[in-house]
């Protein structure tokens, strides 16, 4: 889908405004030759080689090929956007258009315009009007203006020294950036957690069934992101740490709170609760990607590890809202050039909501189905699914090893179970997700003569049957011919009525064997302790 004017500009705005804090160049300037040279950013130079200005020659040796003044002309090709901008930036730094716009104003766009068509930046006899209408029409200016505003209000000066390449959400520095150009992508904006393919959603903003108050509707005023032991991380640059609670015994435990302030007055407030660790005070400023703390499971209200996720909106005369994090996350991915997702039972949450994040959703006929096999095997594939697990079988964590036998088998299991209870999709996709949050299966619709029966894998890796015959509690780990077992059976291509009486007989011969043991063992300690008493006597 190409992009629009208003989503390139809501993309790379900030961008150009970094731009313009290391050379002095008007952001609206190097926003409007970004749209009119890379058409909105749909360009194929644009497209192929990260190229959003036009720039000939090579960069580090890398170029494509386009004709323009001359056929099969070296075009620059660049690892990612935020290099393309930093190299555009420089080449206006040479004097053929710095004996033009040397003395200019930072915010005389016009005379920026005319500057750059008389160093010879472009042919085309309309150039400056080009740049001058896209400016106007899309009040680009502004940009100009917030930049002037920031760099008054924190007493900065303009320069690449005063201002060096953002350091990114994944902790690189500086100079390490400097080799590849900026890294904005990653460094003005940044994800609550760090995720490879996507965040996890175990529940969402909404109207819920209340987690601790069973048979209670609550309204969830927030996000719940799966963690395991995650580093918190702050979204975006120039945060205020506004609230820093280190009790346990709240609802939402040990929590952070960071604020935003926008151009026009107005506040996005964003609360991380059910911390484990916390690591920044009240009053601290913090940039997109800086830990925050450390996720945990504190709080009176919480029924496991993760990270609840709460965003509210204040306008400029102090009115606050409460809001989907979800349209927040989505104006951060977009504007920061992410590319996450964030899933909950097979949808992205993000792909509701438009471009910069706007509280409209996306027609359902955009939206893409996910069967509860592609989401089960979505999440086998993703980094939550191995997450506290440890090594098994010689593998790392998430490694081939441990997913294709253990989580694969486990699963698996799961939709078995599930096809026999005749479930609708919406309750297969979020028992597939509740399987791998809590890595428990109920399996009491597979033995209908014990009062209970499920398997849970523990932390360590271990397979455990619990099951439970109306007197006892049994707990068994599978060894590693029983899960074998296990496995030939759900491979097979037997149907699942004969699937489930070869699981329910090993269940049945497993606890029974179970309760012989336990007897054998009570027996046992029963004559000792007659013996003892005996030889008392």
């Amino acid at each position: 889908m190409a992009n629009s004017t208003q989503q390139y500009i809501n993309q790379y705005a900030e961008y150009a405004m970094e731009q313009m804090r290391r050379y002095g160049i008007p952001a609206s300037i190097t926003l409007a030759q970004g749209l009119v040279e890379s058409g909105n950013g749909n360009s194929r130079l644009a497209r192929t080689a990260n190229n959003h200005f036009g720039v000939k020659g090579t960069f580090n040796g890398a170029y494509v090929l386009a004709n323009d003044d001359k056929p099969n002309e070296k075009f620059k090709k660049y690892d990612n956007v935020g290099q393309s901008y930093e190299d555009h930036s420089k080449v206006l730094m040479a004097r053929r258009y710095q004996q033009y716009v040397g003395g200019l104003a930072h915010d005389d766009y016009r005379g920026w315009a005319a500057g750059i068509k008389k160093g010879g930046y472009a042919t085309a006899p309309n150039y400056v009007s080009a740049l001058v209408s896209t400016i106007e029409r899309n009040n680009l200016q502004k940009y100009d203006q917030m930049v002037l505003e920031q760099m008054k209000r924190e007493g900065k000066s303009f320069g690449v020294a005063s201002n060096p390449l953002t350091v990114g959400a994944q902790g690189q520095s500086s100079s390490g950036l400097t080799s590849t150009g900026m890294n904005l992508p990653r460094g003005l904006y940044s994800m609550p957690v760090n995720r490879e393919q996507f965040l996890l959603v175990t529940s969402p903003y909404g109207t819920r069934n209340d987690p601790i108050n069973k048979g209670k509707t609550q309204m969830h005023h927030g996000m719940d992101i799966k963690t395991s032991s995650d580093a918190v991380l702050a979204t975006e640059n120039n945060g205020k740490v506004i609230g820093v609670d280190n009790r346990t015994n709240t609802g939402g435990g040990k929590m952070v709170t960071v604020e935003y302030t926008r151009a026009d007055g107005s506040k996005t407030r964003v609360q991380y609760m059910h911390l484990s660790q916390i690591d920044v005070q009240k009053g601290d400023t913090v940039n997109a990607g800086q830990k925050l703390g450390v996720s945990g499971k504190t709080g009176t209200r919480v029924t496991g590890e993760h990270l609840h996720l709460g965003v509210i909106n204040i306008t400029a005369d102090g009115k606050k809202q409460w809001v989907n994090p979800a349209a927040y996350l989505a104006e951060i991915n977009q504007k920061g050039n992410l590319q996450k997702q964030v899933q909950y039972n097979g949808k992205d949450l993000l792909a509701h909501y438009q471009a910069g994040g706007t509280t409209a959703p996306v027609a359902p006929s955009q939206q893409q189905e996910t069967s509860p096999q592609d989401w089960m095997n979505k999440l086998l594939s993703s980094d939550d699914a191995a997450l506290g697990l440890g090594m098994m079988g010689g593998h790392e964590e998430g490694g081939g090893g441990l997913l294709d036998s253990i989580m694969k088998m486990f699963m698996t299991l799961l939709m078995v179970s599930m096809q026999m209870e005749n479930k609708s999709k919406d309750e297969q996709m979020q028992a597939i997700t509740d399987a791998l949050v809590d890595r428990r299966i109920d399996l009491s619709n597979f033995t209908p003569k014990l009062k209970s029966a499920e398997i849970v894998i523990k932390d360590n890796g271990a397979a455990m049957l619990n099951t439970n015959d109306g007197k006892q509690q049994f707990s068994h780990e599978l060894t590693a011919a029983e899960q074998s077992r296990l496995s030939q059976i759900l491979g097979s291509n037997e149907d699942n009525s004969t699937k489930q009486q070869r699981i329910s007989s090993m269940i049945y011969t497993i606890t029974i064997s179970q309760q012989a043991s336990q007897n054998y063992e009570q027996i046992a300690s029963q004559q000792q302790s007659q013996e003892q008493n005996l030889q008392r006597k």
